[in-house]
C-alpha cells in the first residue's frame, strides 16, 4: 500500500461526510466500517509482498542462486562460529582465572563447549535413523 491510497482516501472521505449527513451518533459504525475496510487493505497488500518475496526466492533457487541456509547455516557459518569462540575462549579463561583460579577456568570453558555444542546439535539431523545424504554436508 502506498502512503498515499487514493482509494482509502476516497473511503475516508465518504466516511467522514456520512458522518457529516448522519450525525454523531452513528460515528462508531462508520469509524468501525473505514477501520475494517483500512484493514481488509493492508492485509492484502502484505499478502501480496510475501508471495512475490517467496516467488523471488523460488526463482532464485531455479536459477541455482544461493540456496537459503539451513538451520545451522553453511560450513562457513559453523566454522567461524568456531573460531570466534575460541578467540573469545582467551579472554574468558583470563577472566575466569584471575576472578576463581581453576573453578572460574573450568566454568568458563564449560560455557565455550556448551555453547559450541548447541550450536552443532543445530546441523544434526532431528529423527533416529535418519541418514544425511553427501549433499546434507556441502555449504
Amino acid at each position: 500500500m502506498e502512503a498515499r491510497d487514493p482509494e482509502l482516501r476516497r473511503e475516508l472521505d465518504a466516511t467522514l461526510k456520512a458522518r457529516g449527513e448522519l450525525g454523531p451518533e452513528y460515528e462508531s459504525a462508520l469509524i468501525d466500517s473505514f477501520l475494517e475496510k483500512a484493514e481488509q487493505r493492508l492485509a492484502g497488500t502484505h499478502d501480496q509482498r510475501m508471495r512475490r518475496h517467496l516467488a523471488e526466492q523460488r526463482m532464485a533457487a531455479a536459477r541455482g542462486g544461493a540456496r537459503p541456509a539451513g538451520p545451522a547455516g553453511t560450513f562457513g557459518e559453523r566454522f567461524g562460529f568456531g573460531v570466534a569462540s575460541l578467540v573469545l575462549a582467551v579472554p574468558l579463561s583470563a577472566i575466569g582465572v584471575a576472578n576463581a583460579g581453576i573453578k572460574g577456568l573450568v566454568v568458563a570453558w564449560l560455557g565455550i563447549v556448551g555453547v559450541n555444542a548447541v550450536h552443532a546439535a543445530r546441523a544434526w539431523p532431528r529423527g533416529r535413523g535418519k541418514q544425511r545424504s553427501p549433499t546434507d554436508w556441502e555449504g
